[in-house]
């Protein structure tokens, strides 16, 4: 190897790299290359911020995914939180701690991930951090989005007699994580859904631009646990039905072999789809102009707490109860 192939890129100069792949939008006055980036923001718009630590072998294993893929999570995972509140995702900005196992190509590979991601949802990378980690990798993650003044889906709007509707299907990226933790590789679409989630940017508009739903969240920890948040904010009870619950062909697959499986649909995580609630029962056959489908699971209840009912009418316990960092999952 030579001199030249063994140096390492210094700080400046993959600053300067990413500054070139990462480009500018129409809201930037300045982007990335000074101590702030500079972006405006219409009199009547509000300004949402997000942020997120992701630290290998707690959030995620290189040995389980590309770092392409791991750039795309980093980015769709904070996406997520603009989709969920209905927002219009604008910056991004990203801290890598990098390891000294990590050389420039991979690096490289991580950012365009991250990049690619950040632009398919119409945002730009404006700025971040990197520094040197005696430890594991590390990236932190922020993002900026905007909505109209007002507009924004907050998790404390549910009323008695709404409907409780999620997007997509559950349990397909805690199925997949469940493969990969026993030693075996998932089916292509159930390690798509745990190793590149879609944050459900243009559904979360859809929902504002229509005054549909009365609060809303994305599903990160768990079906249960994330509605049990707006439960709590909302200061109402809830039913749902376990039938009710969308799930895939590949999930339904394994469901039928072991009915202990409807545990991850109800409290896996990182679905990243929106749960949320409406006054109107009926938007399942609104949505058709949307690729990802909608699914009225339950309703809000004024008697406090979260019952599960089963087709019979009986009441089902999940064994699990969501994922917390500081008390496992």
């Amino acid at each position: 190897m030579t001199e030249q192939q063994n140096r390492r890129l210094g700080e400046f100069e993959l600053i300067e790299w990413i500054r070139e792949q990462a480009g500018t939008g129409t809201h930037l006055t300045l982007g990335i290359g000074d101590d702030c980036c500079i972006q405006r923001l219409a009199p009547d718009q509000e300004l949402l911020t997000t942020t997120d630590l992701l630290i290998e072998d707690v959030h995620f294993k290189r040995q389980w995914t590309s770092l392409y893929d791991l750039g795309r999570k980093a980015a769709a995972v904070n996406l997520s939180d603009i989709a969920a509140m209905g927002g219009q995702p604008l910056s991004l900005y990203l801290g890598i701690g990098r390891p000294t196992t990590l050389d420039d190509s991979q690096v490289k590979e991580l950012l365009s991930g991250f990049i690619y991601q950040t632009r398919l949802a119409g945002a730009v990378l404006v700025g971040g951090d990197t520094c040197g980690s005696p430890g594991p990798l590390m990236l932190s993650v922020t993002v900026e989005g905007s909505i109209p003044c007002g507009c924004a889906l907050r998790r404390d709007g549910a009323r008695v007699g709404d409907s409780i509707y999620v997007s997509g299907t559950l349990g397909d990226s805690a199925l997949g994580l469940k493969h990969l933790l026993a030693g075996k590789e998932p089916s292509a679409d159930l390690a798509a859904r745990f190793h590149t989630p879609e944050p459900r940017l243009e559904l979360g508009q859809w929902l504002v631009a229509e005054g549909l739903a009365t609060a809303m969240l994305d599903v990160s920890d768990g079906l249960i646990s994330d509605l049990g948040h707006i439960l709590q904010s909302s200061a109402v009870g809830a039913e749902i039905a376990l039938e009710r619950l969308p799930l895939s062909a590949a999930f339904a697959r394994e469901l039928a072999a072991d009915r202990a499986l409807y545990d991850l649909a109800l409290a896996g995580g990182e679905d990243y789809e929106l749960l949320f609630t409406a006054a109107d029962s009926g938007l399942e056959q609104r949505n058709v102009e949307f690729p990802v489908p909608i699914t009225r699971i339950g309703r809000i209840c004024a008697e406090p707490g979260l019952r599960i009912v089963q087709a019979d009418g009986t009441a089902y316990t999940c064994s699990k109860h969501g994922f917390d960092h500081f008390a496992g999952s």
